[in-house]
């Protein structure tokens, strides 16, 4: 695509200062110097640990014709074309969507936004689909999913070249949907702006990222903004926004959307009598759950391997998701979700090979979501439940107590631990979390191998562990070194040690060989 053709609708935020012409081929785009290749275009942002405009010289060096930035570097070259921008990250996801042809216009989007539940009514989706149309795009924490296989995520949303890129190959392998979560920062750094949602769903809003946004209201207006794309989009595509109306935050979205955007369609779900779809007659075991759910005047019983009650929200905002979307009526979707597939460290069991206690990896870092977790495992009403779990470093450290308290009030025992320590001192971090235990016993081991090891080996005959804060990761950061480690292999790890242990105590309690009759000596009378 011509450089000329590519900036020609932004215009007015883009201005050529240096070279001589933008008639210049462009066969790729991006942001990251270490990825482009002859007849590149290399767009230089500004992020809070790096610069991009510092990596112009390593970028023309291997092969990029022209670079959009926000401030000339000194010596720029005649032979290339610089372009400055007066609104860099918007005009990067605008020239992104250009490039790549606009793909979300031949998909239907569903956007999933929220602090807890993402991952889960993603995956959830995406399962639905498949199970009519046999692919589906995922776009989310733990994977991208672009119709031909699942691979690694490195963020939840990815930037807005990546993301039209992933759309543009989900077109290609013929899916007709997908399923993308979208957090708070992606939408406010506008990586989805140009992404046509057509339905977006609001799972709920608890504290979380407040190092990043400052306060709740931003939090809650930078996940605003996603709905507020929505209602500016034509009608005739005819989006919808699909809400938690049990969350404080999603009833006053409810309401604000219904002001400014009145010809808005929308539905809410949850538990309470306003809900559009509302599960009730709730039944929960080890094995699964059922419940009623109703909607558009219907009922139908819904089966499902997943527990919990944050669990049977996510069922039924996937269920409305889909239906919502016109992609299964709700018949086809209710016979679908109980084959729905396991969510990757989303109160994923660890098989313990039949040991007498159970243990669960959950992705659980919030103190709701923790909350919610300790909640539905005691409901399983264990012995005891241990729960091993820390805080990560470099992020809001005011949720620390209120982890602990979450942890403690629910638990028999905690473990606190590491989490991703990233460049603070683990101890620190730690002792943060200790300001706000109560309620239960609980130990201290800073060494996250440790601490699983040791919870696995106090577990006793109907005891639950919970291994919380990591889910699907498998790394621990320190400083800003990953380092591999996976809450579900270590937990593996731990069971086969303890299984030895026992196996060599058993042994040694067992005599190597019977004693002789004559050995024995005859008791005395009473």
């Amino acid at each position: 695509m011509q450089l000329s053709d590519l900036i020609a609708d932004s215009s007015s935020t883009l201005t050529l200062v240096k070279g001589e012409s933008t008639e210049l081929e462009i066969v790729g785009l991006t942001t990251d110097s270490r990825a482009i290749e002859p007849g590149y275009l290399f767009i230089a942002i500004k992020g809070s640990s790096t610069d991009g405009h510092e990596y112009i010289p390593q970028a023309i060096e291997a092969g990029a014709v022209a670079v959009i930035c926000e401030g000339l570097p000194a010596g720029a070259s005649d032979n290339i074309a610089f372009i400055k921008s007066t609104d860099i990250r918007r005009d990067t996801s605008r020239l992104a969507t250009k490039f790549y042809e606009n793909p979300s216009q031949d998909l239907a989007v569903l956007g999933v936004t929220g602090t807890n539940g993402k991952t889960t009514t993603a995956f959830l989706i995406d399962s639905l689909v498949r199970s009519k149309f046999g692919r589906c795009g995922l776009v989310g924490t733990v994977s991208i999913d672009e119709g031909d296989g699942p691979k690694p995520a490195t963020h939840t949303t990815p930037d807005a070249i990546s993301l039209q890129k992933s759309l543009a190959q989900m077109v290609k392998n013929h899916c007709v949907g997908v399923a993308i979560e979208l957090s708070s920062h992606g939408i406010e750094q506008g990586r989805s702006a140009d992404v046509a949602v057509n339905t977006a769903v609001f799972t709920n809003l608890t504290q979380d990222h407040l190092d990043y946004h400052g306060s709740m209201e931003e939090y809650y207006l930078a996940k605003k903004a996603l709905f507020t794309q929505l209602g500016r989009q034509d009608p005739k595509q005819k989006p919808c926004a699909l809400i938690n109306i049990d969350d404080q935050y999603g009833e006053r979205l409810s309401h604000e959307l219904a002001e400014e955007f009145p010809k808005l369609r929308q539905l809410t779900f949850g538990f309470g009598v306003k809900a559009t779809l509302r599960a009730t007659d709730v039944k929960q075991s080890g094995k699964g759950s059922e419940f009623r759910l109703d909607y558009g005047g219907k009922s139908y019983l819904v089966k499902t391997p997943l527990i919990g009650l944050f669990n049977i929200r996510n069922i039924v905002c996937a269920l409305g998701s889909v239906v919502a979307a016109k992609l299964l009526n709700m018949r086809e979707a209710v016979a679908a979700i109980g084959t729905a597939r396991q969510v990757p460290g989303r109160l994923e069991r660890v098989s313990t090979n039949g040991m007498d206690y159970h243990v669960f990896v959950d992705y659980a870092h919030t103190p709701d979501a923790l909350v919610n977790v300790c909640q539905t495992l005691k409901e399983l009403e264990p012995d005891r439940l241990i729960t091993v779990f820390g805080c990560g470093g470099d992020r809001d450290n005011t949720k620390r107590p209120l982890m602990a308290k979450a942890a403690s009030t629910y638990s028999d025992l905690c473990i606190i631990t590491s989490d991703n320590p990233r460049t603070e001192d683990p101890i620190s971090i730690v002792k943060d979390v200790e300001k706000g235990m109560s309620g239960s016993d609980y130990l201290t081991l800073v060494d996250r191998r440790k601490a699983i090891q040791t919870a696995v080996d106090l577990a006793k005959t109907g005891d639950i562990v919970l291994i919380a804060g990591k889910g699907h990761e498998d790394y621990q950061i320190f400083g800003t070194t990953k380092t591999h480690f996976d809450d579900r292999h270590e937990a593996k790890d731990a069971m086969v040690l303890k299984r030895a242990k026992l196996t060599e105590l058993r042994n040694k309690d067992t005599p190597k060989s019977r004693p002789k009759q004559d050995d024995f000596k005859p008791r005395r009378p009473y």
